[in-house]
């Protein structure tokens, strides 16, 4: 099982997607166990604000202080430190390949930051993060949509979450297809608006299909 830690300002916001497809299917069986943390609980300030004035630039950054009591509280529950994702547009993009090295490393258990506003203080950056992740070169309002995208990109590597293992083996990306788009798919009718199903996916022949599938990479 891996458990992923989520710090949020929103947490609230996960609930919707967690409790459905694929994601739900994990928890449910005991392969993903998400544990999440408010960053207002963690704020000594009268109205749990956790933001303040960024310092030669405008907008508001999250503050130092409560994302590291909210850190060193994770760790010292856990007895230990565990890696720490900071999801930010100014990193390299993510990747299929990435994300089997990400599932490869972190497997078992991290924390994950969502921040809002424009950033978080560089500090804790540079004491507690292991590792930036961008999901691509644009920024969201709402850094959980971007931790949902990282973790379901990651769970479904877990042998069992998908319900069939070729699935994770021919997807688009996949180390068979040497990290192309997978060919195009087709099911029920036959023929569709005048446009046919290939003949060669009703041959039975295995190695044909197989070479049919290779040299329709997109």
């Amino acid at each position: 099982m891996i458990k992923i830690h989520i710090i949020s300002i929103f947490p609230e916001a996960f609930e919707s997607y967690f409790s459905s497809s694929i994601i739900w299917r994990a928890i449910k069986n005991w392969l993903m166990d998400p544990v999440f943390y408010k960053l207002g609980d963690f704020s000594d300030k009268k109205f749990k604000h956790v933001d303040d004035n960024a310092y030669g630039m405008h907008g508001q950054v999250i503050s130092p202080e409560p994302l590291s009591w909210a850190l060193e509280w994770i760790f010292s529950q856990l007895w230990h430190r565990v890696p720490v994702v900071y999801l930010t547009p100014g990193w390299e993009l993510l990747q299929q390949e990435k994300i089997e090295n990400y599932y490869d490393t972190l497997w078992w258990e991290f924390i994950i930051i969502c921040w809002h506003y424009e950033w978080i203080d560089q500090r804790i950056i540079d004491l507690y993060v292991t590792h930036e992740v961008s999901i691509w070169e644009y920024v969201l309002s709402s850094w959980e949509l971007s931790a949902m995208v990282f973790i379901d990109s990651l769970v479904r590597n877990i042998p069992g979450v998908l319900w069939n293992k070729d699935s994770l083996e021919e997807d688009s990306f996949s180390k068979k297809f040497d990290r192309q788009k997978e060919y195009p798919v087709y099911t029920r009718p036959r023929e569709f608006m005048w446009l046919e199903v290939p003949e060669v996916l009703f041959s039975g022949n295995h190695k044909k299909i197989e070479e049919w599938k290779k040299n329709n990479l997109k």
